[in-house]
């Protein structure tokens, strides 16, 4: 998401003269490398943000879109999803206590809701399930600290699920229905928002930044069966989906009324992201090959 945050940054950068001001910092080295974001012009600094001193280097901002993190291959491995997921955000909001911050969270620090509940909303009380659900809490009260110690304004974005072509639970579930693969439909509900209508969002969110701290759900509208999505891919994809599993009476499911009474309602509906999808996959389109893994109920990535 880093890249396509600053795509829609330079868009409204540029005819202000300003385009210059975006900077992206990251190690540069996953899924996204220092090329792509110069191919488009803009600027990186390339560091490790675990390092104190690489951190303490980091040139002066006005505005933090904090997105890093890990969440993948963390179950067996809890010293890695400290560090990114608690340490580093500590390093960050301290280093830019004079910005306005909006650090990505997740939807994963809520508990699991029924579906008839209409989601949790931003005043359900966090309860974590799994290890990392409870070191994305910790992000949170990272930058939490940091809006109490310093006045520091901060949205804390509760992100489930953004989705696009090549990741998401849309291409997860698409995927293996055009694979001939079982749909676990255990976690039977969900929330998906488009990937590039979740970061209008997030660039809204500077809005609403505030010490103490703001949370704010992101997400569509409506809540999702997996069973409907299944069926409806299998309609698109010319194949009859299998699924297993039965419908667990609960789910990590968002209320974003909030985002959407301020911002106004996600644009891309359900039906055209499915659309898209499919088209995509049956042309042979790649993917990131990272499930989300939204069917899991332990916590464990």
């Amino acid at each position: 998401m880093g890249l396509h945050l600053c795509l829609l940054l330079q868009g409204a950068l540029r005819p202000l003269g300003r385009g210059a001001d975006l900077l992206a910092v990251s190690r540069f080295t996953t899924l996204r490398d220092g090329a792509d974001f110069a191919r488009h012009g803009i600027a990186t600094h390339a560091a490790d943000l675990s390092d104190p001193a690489a951190v303490a280097a980091l040139p002066d901002a006005g505005a933090v879109f904090f997105l890093a993190g890990v969440k993948f291959g963390t179950a067996a491995a809890p010293e890695l999803l400290h560090r990114m997921n608690v340490e580093v955000p500590r390093l960050v909001a301290a280093r830019f206590a004079g910005a306005r911050i909006v650090a990505f969270s997740t939807g994963c620090v809520y508990p699991f809701v029924t579906p008839d509940s209409g989601g949790a909303t931003e005043a359900t009380p966090p309860a974590p399930p799994g290890d990392y659900a409870l070191s994305c809490l910790g992000r949170e009260e990272a930058f939490a600290e940091g809006a109490r110690r310093h006045g520091t304004p901060v949205t804390l974005l509760r992100l489930n699920y953004a989705v696009e072509f090549r990741y998401g639970v849309l291409a997860d579930i698409a995927g293996r229905v055009l694979r001939g693969e079982e749909v676990d439909v255990t976690t039977g509900h969900v929330n998906v928002i488009w990937q590039r209508d979740a970061l209008v969002h997030t660039v809204r969110a500077l809005e609403v930044a505030a010490a103490p701290a703001v949370p704010l759900n992101v997400t569509g509208p409506g809540i999702l069966r997996v069973r409907d999505l299944a069926r409806d891919f299998g309609r698109l994809l010319g194949r009859e989906p299998r699924l297993v599993g039965v419908e667990a009476p609960t789910a990590w499911l968002n209320d974003a009324r909030t985002a959407h009474r301020r911002f106004g309602p996600p644009p891309t509906d359900l039906t055209t992201m499915q659309r898209w999808v499919a088209a995509w996959l049956l042309q042979g389109g790649g993917t990131w090959g990272k499930p989300t893994g939204f069917e899991r109920r332990d916590g464990r990535f």
